[in-house]
């Protein structure tokens, strides 16, 4: 059974910083593309990052040096670091894990809230 669980959301003032992980268990972790998507209320889903099998990254739109990405094979583990972090990054954040050509796994989400 795969599970994706994600973990690190929770509540940060702007300007702070955040990381959160997603623990991959029943796949092959190194043969996955990981990555990050969050969905704020009202708004569909968008791309944070992604990390490919060796180690490229694809870039959200509005990613602009704020956040990145990076996995540990061995921990089956993927991160994201969230920096100088805005109320408008407020969202669900949810890992997702997929092959080229074949459908992917999701997580159930960590929530990110961006408030003073």
């Amino acid at each position: 059974q795969v599970q994706l669980v994600e973990s690190g959301g929770g509540l940060v003032q702007p300007g702070g910083s955040l990381r959160l992980s997603c623990a991959a268990s029943g796949i092959i972790f190194s043969i996955y593309t990981m990555a990050w998507y969050r969905q704020a209320p009202g708004k569909q889903r968008e791309l944070v990052l992604g990390i490919t099998t060796d180690g490229s990254i694809n870039y959200g739109g509005f990613v602009k040096g704020r956040f990145t990405i990076s996995r540990d094979n061995a921990k089956k583990t993927v991160y994201l670091q969230m920096n100088n972090l805005k109320p408008e990054d407020t969202a669900v954040y949810y890992c997702n894990a997929k092959q080229p050509g074949l459908g992917g796994f999701w997580g159930q989400g960590t929530l990110v809230t961006v408030s003073s």
